[in-house]
């Protein structure tokens, strides 16, 4: 069969090449992909990783067989699912628990982009648990993960700044529901919206120290991002004076451990059923352009998701 592998000479590390068909175990269905989604860090991975080696883990498509234990979702339903590697390919085997069925009001494209970015937005502010009322930042909001976070926290019931580098991005999660929204490379000016109760964060450097140092009282920050850098100074006094202020590693492939992804894509799935989540997909192609696209990904081009069609 076709897949994704990684080629070090060509544009984005990544291109089309053969892979050996899947073999499902007990607990597995086997899928026919229709779409697939793009993150940056399986992207960053492809380009150290050796020749061959293949990527992926957001996917979409119609289960060609059940699994042999029988459970899961029968052949023809279809679904979104989640893998550690190996998604981007013409058939997967997927762990019934990192399978959700997909409502026909959601189409493979939509619904390739809510694995990661999803999970990711949906599981970390669960972290902090009651949005309703409460006072939430989400940083890097223009990227997969905050555009969605965005829409949840504010579905939720939070009131929600938005933190972009970019002024031509600053419409984009305005229309995603953010309250307020603020330019530029630092979070100072979101200290007048402020403090938060909940910060979900995905630059690190200096915008992590200065995103620590707006918590509120009993505040969280969700760091699930160092696109920035990994060297972090903040006011340690100021963060401990707060009062039970936390930060959180998060890491989506140790949350699926204790709540699998089957869970988390069925919410996600539903939401964008009933139409209050809404992924943006800026770029939308057939996966013969997997390289390039890839490479506007990794030079930060793209606001929101690059979904990739299989045909």
């Amino acid at each position: 069969m076709r897949a994704v592998v990684v080629d070090q000479n060509k544009t984005g590390r990544l291109t089309l090449g053969e892979a050996p068909a899947p073999e499902p175990e007990s607990g597995q269905a086997l899928i026919d992909v229709a779409a697939i989604s793009l993150n940056l860090g399986e992207t960053n991975r492809a380009q150290l990783a050796p020749n061959g080696w293949r990527p992926g883990w957001d996917l979409a498509g119609t289960v060609a067989a059940a699994a042999a234990n029988g459970s899961g979702p029968v052949a023809g339903t279809r679904v979104v699912g989640f893998l550690p590697s190996g998604s981007w390919a013409e058939q997967v085997a997927v762990p019934v628990d990192a399978l959700a069925p997909l409502p026909d009001a959601v189409s493979f494209a939509q619904a390739s982009t809510l694995p990661v970015a999803g999970l990711t937005a949906l599981y970390s502010l669960d972290r902090y648990g009651d949005l309703l009322g409460r006072n939430v930042l989400v940083t890097g909001a223009s990227g997969g993960v905050g555009h969605l976070a965005i829409q949840l926290a504010r579905h939720g019931g939070a009131h929600v700044v938005a933190s972009v580098r970019r002024p031509e991005r600053e419409e984009l999660v305005r229309r995603a529901g953010a309250h307020e929204v603020v330019v530029g490379e630092t979070i100072v000016d979101a200290a007048p919206h402020g403090p938060f109760d909940a910060i979900l964060e995905a630059v690190g450097a200096g915008l992590l120290g200065d995103a620590l140092n707006q918590l509120a009282p009993g505040g969280m920050c969700i760091l699930y991002g160092l696109s920035g850098g990994t060297d972090v100074n903040f006011d340690a006094r100021a963060f401990m004076t707060s009062g039970g202020a936390r930060l959180y590693g998060f890491i989506l492939f140790h949350e699926v451990l204790a709540s699998p992804a089957a869970g988390g894509l069925a919410r996600l799935a539903a939401l964008a059923a009933q139409g209050v989540l809404l992924p943006h997909i800026e770029v939308e192609a057939p996966w013969s352009e997997i390289g390039s696209v890839a490479q506007r990904l990794l030079d930060r081009q793209i606001a929101g998701k690059a979904v990739l069609t299989i045909g």
